[in-house]
Order: structure tokens, then sequence, then C-alpha cells
């Protein structure tokens, strides 16, 4: 996701779309353990996806 599209949603959306994103890496761990991984490049992905959103919410905490 872009940090644009982020921006524009809310605290409770953005806590959703974490917790989302923390199901499916521990998913694909899962995978990983059972040897059974078919897009290894989405671990990247998806934790940059995770930093970004904890950052906007830094970010909109100290507004």
């Amino acid at each position: 996701m872009k940090p644009a599209e982020l921006r524009n949603l809310s605290k409770e959306e953005l806590i959703v779309k974490e917790k989302a994103l923390y199901d499916e890496l521990s998913k694909l761990n899962i995978q990983r353990y059972t040897g059974s991984v078919e897009k290894p490049h989405k671990f990247a992905l998806i934790k940059q996806d995770i930093a970004r959103i904890r950052t906007i919410l830094n970010e909109k905490k100290d507004k």
C-alpha cells in the first residue's frame, strides 16, 4: 500500500488493517515451517506495510 492511501484512513481502520496483516504474516510463517511457501517475497512486503501503518499511527498520535 502507498502511504498516501494509508493516511486517508482513520485510526480504527489502520488498526484493523494492521491486525489483518499480522494474521497474514502468521499464516505465511506457518507455511514457511511446513515448507510450502509459494511467494516468499510476501514476507518483506507485509512487514513494510506494517511498518508504514505503525509510522502513520504514531504520526496521528502526536496530533
